[in-house]
């Protein structure tokens, strides 16, 4: 393992997974795999109201690189609407790319700093940000009524 990629704090994070169960009744449920190495996140959710994450479960099976970035969406996903998310997903992959200096407002990203180098790491560390900015605009969107 490289130290620049793998430090404590990420094999911490990826041993402290929040949410690490699926939801029995989820509002909608995203899958993302990372065709290059494999790693899967499944998200489910449930929306309040006002169309904010209200509960959360998800399903890792990634990299330590992987499950870190799981660990820290599940943290702070909470009480976050779609619009939010999203925001989060495409700054952290824009920020992964090389396209801006910082990975946003999201807490704790820029431990992904060693992995900017890394394109091939890149899908692993987006897939829970990607699921779940789906997710919760998958579970917000009007029902289909029917003609």
């Amino acid at each position: 393992m490289s130290a620049a990629l793998y430090n404590s704090t990420i094999l911490r994070l990826a041993t402290e997974i929040p949410h690490h169960a699926r939801l029995a009744d989820p509002a909608a449920t995203v899958e993302r795999r990372s065709p290059v190495c494999g790693s899967r996140v499944t998200v489910d959710v449930r929306l309040d109201e006002t169309g904010r994450i209200a509960a959360l479960g998800q399903e890792v099976r990634a990299c330590a690189l992987g499950q870190a970035a799981a660990a820290l969406m599940g943290e702070h996903a909470l009480g976050r609407d779609a619009a939010e998310l999203a925001v989060a997903r495409d700054e952290l992959a824009a920020f992964l790319a090389g396209e801006r200096d910082d990975p946003g407002a999201w807490p704790g990203l820029d431990i992904f700093a060693p992995a900017r180098p890394h394109k091939a790491r890149h899908a692993s560390i987006r897939l829970a940000f990607e699921a779940v900015a789906e997710a919760a605009a998958k579970a917000g969107a009007p029902a289909a009524t029917p003609a």
